[in-house]
């Protein structure tokens, strides 16, 4: 019976799924392995921990792996592909291929077929593919100039407004739970305190603080709400570049939506949801938040992007 394993690594969490041709045998999960984000050594601890967990859910040893499929942002490029099929490589037999994560959560979206996929993770980006296999994408260019929407910039959204609240004596009231929240979640003790860690260099692991802006939209907070929105509306922007490309005559399309950052918060999801349909109300957008590790698992299965 052959086994394959798929392998999911994004700058927070790694997850992997072992199945044989049809069905799933196990999973596990880790910490971040996107070696861009991470670093070697990290992601070489997070890949091997998920792939031991997988393989003792499973009952299934590394040396039965047949073929493996890795999906991560920056896959596509030759320094981080190799450097990631040696680090798998320790720990499983067989062939192991690397590619985008967009190409694992489009598999997972939508098999071979066309559609759109926006993915927020701790980055963001939006790809597509139309009827014909011309594929598109947008934004996805890194935490200094692009990557909206992410959980990375809600962080650092989050701070900003929190900062500039305090100084605005008509919004102070509104951003004082969200500072708190903030202060917490690095903890800190004081709002200079927060200013210099978020510009410390290297810079701070701003998508560390979502949960913190969750959990403070969770209990109303304005001004938490306020950037979730912005969030949403970000995304939805990026998914609007793809479609206005690819499918310009406004045909019915498949939409669909991955990563923590949909998946923790249903204000983000209602507003990418509502901005997308306004300008195209043909697109379809599924509800549920597409698991990008399935896809990996069925490249794995199928030898690789069709």
């Amino acid at each position: 019976m052959a086994i394959f394993l798929g392998i999911d690594g994004g700058g927070s969490k790694t997850a992997c799924a072992i199945g044989d041709e049809t069905s799933l045998l196990g999973s596990g999960a880790a910490g971040g392995s996107n070696v861009v984000r991470v670093g070697e050594s990290q992601a070489r601890a997070a890949i091997a921990a998920a792939i031991r967990q997988a393989c003792a859910a499973a009952n299934i040893a590394p040396t039965q792996i047949q073929r493996t499929c890795v999906g991560l942002a920056g896959g596509a490029r030759a320094e981080v592909s190799d450097a990631v099929r040696r680090i798998v490589a320790e720990s499983v037999s067989g062939e192991v291929q690397v590619v985008g994560d967009m190409v694992i959560a489009m598999e997972a979206a939508f098999g071979s077929g066309p559609g759109v996929i926006v993915i927020a993770g701790t980055g963001s980006i939006a790809y597509g593919r139309d009827c014909h296999g011309q594929t598109v994408r947008a934004g996805g260019w890194g935490f200094a100039i692009s990557d909206e929407g992410s959980g990375h910039w809600i962080g650092r959204s989050a701070v900003a407004a929190a900062i500039r609240a305090v100084d605005d004596p008509k919004a102070s009231a509104q951003g004082a739970g969200l500072l708190e929240s903030l202060i917490k979640s690095w903890q800190l003790s004081s709002r200079e305190q927060l200013i210099m860690a978020a510009n410390a260099t290297p810079s701070p692991d701003f998508s560390a603080l979502l949960p913190a802006v969750l959990s403070a939209a969770e209990a109303g907070d304005p001004l938490a709400r306020s950037v979730l929105t912005q969030a949403g509306n970000e995304l939805a922007n990026l998914a609007k570049m793809v479609l206005r490309r690819l499918f310009p005559e406004g045909e019915d399309v498949p939409v669909a939506m991955s990563g923590g950052v949909f998946g923790n918060s249903p204000l983000v999801r209602q507003v990418f949801y509502n901005s997308v349909r306004a300008e195209y109300p043909q697109a379809v957008i599924g509800a549920a938040v597409v698991e990008p590790v399935q896809g990996a698992l069925a490249l794995a299965r199928s030898g690789g992007p069709r």
